[in-house]
């Protein structure tokens, strides 16, 4: 078990107007309302196939570590965090990580090499709908703007993360770390700041052992779910209720994602007779949630193979 209550910090050593180093935090996001539309059909376009969507999305307390450090040359260093505090290499080409990629999408913007260090610890496990990656990349987004003094306004940064992942945009919202919650519509760009009074919602969070490949679930939702455009009055229901409750979340993707993973569906229902709440889904899956706190013992008993962290929405 792992108790993700975190307060964010960033730090920075200064250079002139520059910066040599920066230390953020990028934190993990839920979906607590997701609502999804068919995929545009209209060949030749930008957003062939790609499905709008409405989203109520909030940070919570996990969150990657990263650090930013001016060098000669540039190389990535990205491992996971195990519960124990050891480190471990990731499973995937480092090049084709979403940070190394806006890495290259950034330099080419400005036509700048820009040279450093970037160096990722994780804890926001692949796959598993949280947003890891995208936070990780928006992240270095922001950083390298700062560090090199680029002064790059917010459209241009959007327009950057857009290029190469739906869910960045939402972890851009400069000066604020975590990001705030937001209403997130169209294909993941538009974006509307709310006041949420659900800041401070414990949540335990349910990692099963496997993720949910976003691609699969997005094409299994076509094969098996009709529907039509993004619920957004279901969305600003969930955004405006005082307080959160279980019959208030709702993802379209759900049965998507138990049909691309065929122990999700028998999982979920195990874990909601157990506690006798609601247990939900976050984004195209794996991850599992239930408002509030669940007692480890009955996790360990019900769930033994699953990793569980205790967070609250931030």
């Amino acid at each position: 078990m792992y108790d993700a209550f975190a307060i964010t910090v960033r730090t920075v050593d200064a250079m002139g107007e520059e910066l040599n180093r920066i230390w953020l935090r990028a934190h993990a996001k839920l979906n607590l309302a997701l609502t999804v539309g068919p995929p545009i059909d209209e060949p030749g376009s930008r957003t062939h196939g790609f499905h709008p969507i409405c989203s109520y999305m909030h940070a919570i307390g996990l969150f990657d570590e990263i650090e930013l450090r001016r060098s000669e040359t540039t190389s990535y260093d990205i491992r996971w965090v195990t519960p124990g505090g050891e480190t471990r290499e990731v499973e995937w080409d480092i090049e084709g990580d979403l940070i190394a990629r806006i890495h290259r999408v950034i330099s080419d913007r400005v036509g700048q090499d820009l040279p450093c260090v970037i160096r990722v610890r994780k804890s926001i496990p692949a796959g598993g709908g949280l947003g890891g990656g995208s936070s990780d990349a928006a992240s270095v987004l922001l950083g390298l703007n700062q560090m090199f003094g680029l002064k790059l306004e917010q459209p241009a940064l959007v327009e950057m993360a857009m290029s190469i992942g739906s869910d960045i945009a939402y972890f851009i919202d400069p000066g604020f770390t975590p990001p705030r919650p937001a209403i997130v519509a169209g294909f993941g760009e538009q974006i509307e700041r709310v006041e949420s009074s659900h800041r401070g919602q414990v949540l335990t969070l349910i990692f099963p052992d496997f993720g949910c490949p976003t691609g699969s679930v997005y094409r299994a939702f076509d094969s098996i779910v009709d529907r039509g455009a993004p619920d957004s009055e279901r969305v600003r229901l969930v955004v405006d209720a005082e307080n959160l409750g279980d019959d208030l979340v709702v993802n379209d993707l759900y049965p998507a994602a138990c049909a691309v993973q065929a122990a999700l569906g028998p999982l979920q229902k195990r874990l909601a007779d157990a506690v006798g709440a609601g247990v939900h889904l976050s984004g195209s899956g794996s991850t599992l949630y239930v408002l509030g706190r669940v007692e480890e013992g009955l996790l360990q008993e019900v769930v033994p193979e699953c990793r569980v962290v205790y967070t609250r929405l931030c």
